[in-house]
């Protein structure tokens, strides 16, 4: 699938140096564990999104510009790729743009986490942190999977993996929803390290409360969305669709509450691996990546955000 930029038939592309968000395509795929195709996850949501409008829910983020950066190279060593991706981040926070990563399988926000958080800690350890430890910044995860695992199948990139490396070799707040399919070592990573979490069956039973995020979490977040939060009948086009996830409007009402009062700092949508013919799954993804861009927009309009 031919690369463009992301929502090019709304908006010209803008120079780096000019756009509030860097789109940055990273067709990673080494680690998945069921069905493939990740790797063209990135390529289809940038094609979907020229049926987008230029609004989603009265926001029009594009009006601060976008650029879609080129691929990242996803060839090589796992640790090669997530010098590469850190490197792609780096370059949109130099610019104070937004870094916003296509996926690829899940691994790939370990390389944008890394950028940010040593890019934030070397600003003023105030920074607007917000909470008791001084971290940089939090991550709000959408995801099936808890993706605790210390490694997977030997792997300590995998995909099973990169919150386990978020939390431990970062030390960053993590905040998990719609999660359904996990193991005792991860709920016990959860608990070694105050991981809060709204299940799927506890939203389904429960919901979400007023303030989901804890009081101390920090008031810069990333935000890491895989596709398999939503429901299989929604997104069937991931490698281990799951029942029982979150329909659309559940998701953006929960992205809604999380990201009220907080600044999005960065963010991801990853794992699509797309179905020929099945357009519907593609233009959600797409749709899925808008709204995000809005809501990170808003955020940092609302806190009158400076230098990232």
């Amino acid at each position: 699938m031919e690369s463009m930029a992301f929502l090019a038939s709304e908006y010209p592309p803008a120079a780096p140096q000019a756009a509030g968000f860097h789109i940055i395509p990273v067709p990673l795929e080494r680690s998945v564990s069921y069905g493939g195709g990740a790797s063209r996850g990135p390529a289809a949501i940038l094609a979907a999104s020229q049926q987008l409008e230029a609004w989603e829910c009265g926001l029009a983020p594009g009006e601060s510009g976008f650029y879609t950066a080129p691929p990242v190279d996803c060839s090589g060593p796992a640790k090669t790729v997530m010098q590469r991706i850190s490197a792609a981040v780096s370059t949109a926070l130099d610019c104070n743009a937004v870094p916003v990563l296509l996926g690829g399988e899940h691994s790939v926000s370990l390389g944008a986490l890394r950028a940010l958080a040593a890019h934030l800690s070397r600003q003023d350890p105030t920074n607007g942190a917000g909470d008791a430890k001084g971290a940089p910044f939090g991550i709000v995860h959408f995801d099936a999977h808890a993706d605790l695992r210390c490694d997977y199948e030997g792997d300590p990139f995998s995909h099973a993996s990169v919150m386990y490396r978020a939390v431990t070799d970062l030390g960053l707040p993590l905040v998990q929803i719609a999660v359904r399919d996990f193991c005792r070592e991860e709920a016990d990573v959860r608990r070694a390290h105050g991981v809060t979490h709204y299940d799927a069956h506890f939203l389904a039973r429960v919901g979400l409360p007023e303030q989901p995020l804890p009081e101390d979490f920090p008031r810069r977040i990333y935000i890491s969305f895989d596709v398999d939060a939503f429901d299989a009948a929604l997104m069937p086009a991931t490698g281990t669709p799951s029942p029982g996830g979150l329909n659309w409007r559940e998701a953006h009402f929960i992205l809604e509450r999380c990201v009220a009062g907080r600044e999005v700092v960065g963010l991801d949508v990853v794992e699509l691996a797309p179905i020929p013919g099945l357009h519907h799954a593609d233009f959600t993804a797409a749709k899925l990546t808008h709204l995000l861009l809005g809501l990170a927009w808003q955020s940092r309009r609302d806190d009158g955000a400076g230098e990232v």
